[in-house]
């Protein structure tokens, strides 16, 4: 036992001296190939029983204890990792099958004892004369006792050390928002709540939820309350359905479900990641409609998902437009279907018919034949580079918009690569206009489609305006029959969801970067002075009033994900009119949104200017605000792993990246970025409070790994398989490589908490709490529930009953958190990946509904999905 345990060590320890070896050679800690001989000296001993390698094992045990305290203080993640193996193998030498065979352990039977037993012929011996304990061998070898006992002590105090800190938390800040919302008339209200227009000026209703982030205001806030902090446990599943829209073989890395539903009059109406849009009953999830665009499979995507549709009320109103309960397709006519065979109207659950009447069940009304002019719209984005109008009753295509209910987007582009550009996010409804940005393929081709914003009419699809972040003066309408008339090319783009406040006459759109997004040396002025930035546009005419940029001469894809915020704000200068935006780095920029001044403090600081390649610079300062989750630099002690092997190999690549903290500029030799391109922050965004002026929000952390690679040596590498991967950005002298920084057995190389949830005051820019946030159940071969905060995309909403929804994590659970602290009030397990944002809104019985997409993401690696789940207060009188 004692050998195999030696040899066990031994193998252990190999990797431990090469690779220590060669970290120290790259200036990193002494400690592994100090670990490595002590450990490969103890086996030797150990594989020749002396009980000198017990000394020496407690010895190494203590100089490890310290060693694990000196780096990463009382925290349990990462003392477990780091004392782990030594206490496992300490443990296996006090194994009494091992310390029995030491030199000396062995008790002699006296000749007298032999002869006896033997005349007596037996084979049994007297407790007495064969002693099993090391510790009782005094006679033979004086020193075993303290060799032993000193193991013992030192394993047992470094399990205590090690197994204590669980109950030390190390990483949360704890402390609680105030949501005491104040009169108007008070002078120390917090905040005024704005209000909800819909594109028409009516209000929402309460129990509605008509935009993406439920307004145009983009603030993922209900005013319900029938769900509360005291009674959210009680919540269950109301009712849930399955699509058919899944993941194909032929599908990109990137098939992801990020659909928040909208809710007007009692139906729902989503996408799917085909950008199929269902409407459903807000009752019972029935389908009364589908329409399938057929948008197909194309591989030179990104992306394949859909974040939602866009609504426009139309000229009757809100109630006389949607469909209610138990609406239904029945049967659909020739007549009553375009003529063009992709229009793919589908009644529910069952095939479009021919030769019979188009009946529709509204509101107890019965309508045949109705028209396709169409008062009330749903507009849905494909992938294919497409915009339809649909009819809400219907799901038929509103033939006076565009050509037959469709335009395509491809108008007027410099390059119209299939699959290079396409709408994942919702447009935004404003103004008589739907105002539709798009994303560009990042990194694929110096030659790509135009990142353009365009405004078209809401009822006939006329261009209205386009804004050219390449060409920004230039904002009269193309004309869409000219093909002399073009974009300028692979100019930044917007491919998150924009705001808009209607009153103000301002639509705000989040910037992204030019492709290439690493290399700078493509752009002009304008696009420099408009990438990674958010910018204010005049609803009628387009113009840019205001911009306010958040990385200077981005090098690094740190595009501006989520949608502004828009509430008004009571600060120390008085009530104003606010804009909130967070992004990948970490801040959150808190802007008046008439002007686009800040209103939480932002500063500029030194950059890392290093490791560029000829002809490429990097800006001397970058902006941060007040308000920041950013996390700390980067050290080797912060490196991690299951065991100290990993642990010394992630030690191994970072010292070998180039790293000088937040934006160090890509290399030829690879460099370190962190906060990662995932972001702190991503699409999902916040959701803000506007009665008290608070967010709540999941900062996320992961780092990545950028390497320029010159296009002469290259060879023969797969490129443009998605974001992450080499894509070969065609027309430049480099490709890139990206992707997040990992150890060997694919976990992240920093340590724990990947993610968290957090709530701040926006007023004042002060984080009120920060804790991490979801177990490891679904990353890890073992389904062990242990809480290191793991990462996550998607976005939470708030409800004024004081809760906050989430899904989002990598790991298949649903949870409501306690607006004021974040404590978890709620946590139920679902069938796929929740990477999408919750909302909620009032069925026709008056009930609070919350409903989540469960679909997964094919690049996080979530349980795939097509689940759509609805959840309501439990009937207490079953």
């Amino acid at each position: 036992m004692e050998k195999f345990i030696a040899i066990i060590m031994a193998v252990f320890a190999a990797p431990l001296l090469i690779g220590g070896t060669y970290l120290l050679s790259l200036g990193g800690s002494a400690y592994y190939v100090i670990a490595g001989i002590t450990m490969l000296v103890t086996a030797f001993l150990l594989f020749k029983r002396h009980w000198s390698a017990y000394g020496l094992y407690t010895i190494f045990i203590i100089a490890t204890l310290a060693w694990a305290l000196w780096e990463s203080g009382f925290y349990w993640w990462a003392l477990a990792t780091r004392l782990g193996f030594p206490l496992i193998f300490g443990l296996l030498m006090l194994l009494p099958w091992v310390s029995n065979k030491m030199q000396g352990n062995k008790t002699r039977v006296s000749k007298s004892s032999d002869k006896n037993l033997v005349a007596n012929g037996t084979s049994s011996l007297h407790s007495e004369n064969l002693i099993t304990t090391p510790f009782k061998d005094a006679k033979n070898n004086s020193k075993n006792p303290i060799y032993y006992w000193g193991l013992l002590a030192s394993v047992v105090v470094g399990a205590l050390l090690s197994f204590g800190s669980m109950a030390n938390n190390a990483t949360d800040k704890l402390g609680e928002l105030d949501l005491t919302a104040k009169d108007d008339g008070d002078q120390n209200a917090t905040s005024t709540n704005l209000g909800d227009p819909l594109s028409n000026g009516e209000q929402t209703p309460d129990g509605e939820w008509s935009a993406y982030g439920r307004t145009n205001y983009g603030q993922r806030y209900s005013p319900l309350t029938q769900i509360n902090t005291e009674n959210v446990k009680d919540l269950e599943l109301a009712w849930q359905i399955q699509t058919g829209d899944i993941k194909g073989p032929n599908d990109v890395g990137e098939t992801t479900y990020q659909a928040t539903p909208l809710k007007i009059g009692n139906a729902l109406y989503m996408c799917t990641p085909h950008n199929w849009v269902l409407a459903l009953d807000a009752d019972s999830g029935e389908t009364l409609w589908k329409f399938d665009p057929k948008v197909g499979e194309n591989l030179q995507r990104q992306h394949q998902t859909c974040r939602g549709v866009s609504y426009y009320a139309g000229q009757a109103g809100t109630n006389s437009t949607t469909p209610a309960a138990n609406a239904n397709t029945e049967t659909a006519s020739d007549s009553a279907v375009s003529d063009t065979t992709d229009n793919n109207v589908v009644a529910a659950n069952k095939p479009a018919a021919t030769g019979d009447t188009l009946v529709q069940k509204i509101a107890g009304n019965t309508f045949e034949n109705p028209s396709k002019q169409c008062d009330a719209k749903i507009f849905i984005p494909t992938s294919d580079a497409k915009l339809y109008a649909l009819d809400p009753k219907t799901g038929q295509r509103c033939q006076e918009f565009g050509e037959d209910g469709a335009l395509d987007l491809m108008h007027n582009m410099p390059f119209q690569q299939a699959g290079y550009y396409y709408s994942t996010s919702a447009p935004v409804v404003a103004g008589g206009v739907i105002i539709v940005a798009g994303a560009v393929n990042d990194n694929y081709d110096v030659n790509s489609p135009s990142g353009v914003i365009r405004a078209y009419d809401v009822n006939t699809g006329e261009l209205m305006w386009n804004w050219d972040s390449g060409d920004p003066d230039n904002t009269a309408p193309f004309d869409v029959n000219d093909p002399t008339q073009v974009y300028r090319t692979s100019s930044p783009n917007s491919w998150s969801t924009a705001s808009a406040d209607e009153e103000l006459g301002l639509a705000y759109f989040p910037m992204g970067n030019r492709t290439p997004d690493q290399l700078g040396s493509y752009r002009n002025a304008a696009e420099e002075k408009y990438a990674t930035s958010v910018v204010a546009l005049d609803l009628k005419t387009g113009e840019a009033r205001w911009v306010q940029q958040f990385v200077h001469h981005d090098l690094w894809d740190m595009d501006t994900p989520a949608q502004p915020t828009l509430l008004d704000l009571n600060t120390a200068d008085g009530v104003q009119p606010a804009l909130v935006v967070p992004t990948k780095q970490g801040d959150v920029y808190v802007l008046n949104r008439a002007t686009g001044e800040p209103i939480v403090p932002i500063k500029e600081r030194d950059a890392p200017q290093g490791y560029l390649i000829a002809g490429e610079h990097a800006a001397p300062t970058q902006p941060y605000s007040g308000l920041s989750f950013e996390p700390e630099k980067l050290t080797e002690k912060d490196m991690w792993g299951a065991s100290l092997i990993d642990q010394m190999m992630c030690r191994i690549e970072f010292n070998k990246l180039n790293y000088d903290g937040r934006y160090t500029p890509p290399s030829t030799n690879g460099t370190l970025v962190y906060p990662g391109n995932f972001g702190t922050f991503n699409w999902g965004g916040i959701a803000v409070d506007p009665e008290n002026g608070v967010m709540f929000g999941m900062p996320t952390y992961l780092a990545f790994t950028s390497k320029l690679i010159p296009k002469d040596t290259l060879g023969d590498v797969e490129t443009n398989k998605g974001e992450q991967g080499v894509n070969a950005n065609e027309g430049a002298d480099y490709a890139v490589e990206m992707g997040p920084f990992l150890s060997p057995l694919g976990v992240p190389c920093q340590q724990p908490p990947w993610g968290t949830i957090a709530g701040a005051d926006l007023a004042t820019g002060e984080i009120a709490y920060q804790r991490k946030n979801g177990t490891v159940q679904d990353l890890s071969p073992i389904p062990i529930k242990f809480e290191l905060g793991v990462p996550g995309i998607g976005g939470p909403i708030i409800t004024k009953g004081g809760v906050a929804f989430l899904s989002a994590a990598t790991e298949n659970n649903f949870r409501a958190y306690d607006l004021k602290n974040g404590d978890v009030l709620w946590n139920v397990r679902i069938p796929a990946g929740g990477q999408a944002t919750p909302m909620t809104y009032l069925n026709s019985k008056g009930e609070q509904m919350v409903v989540l997409v469960a679909g997964g993401h094919g690049s996080v690696g979530t349980t795939i999905g097509d689940y759509v789940m609805a959840y309501k207060l439990a009937d207490k009188a079953k």
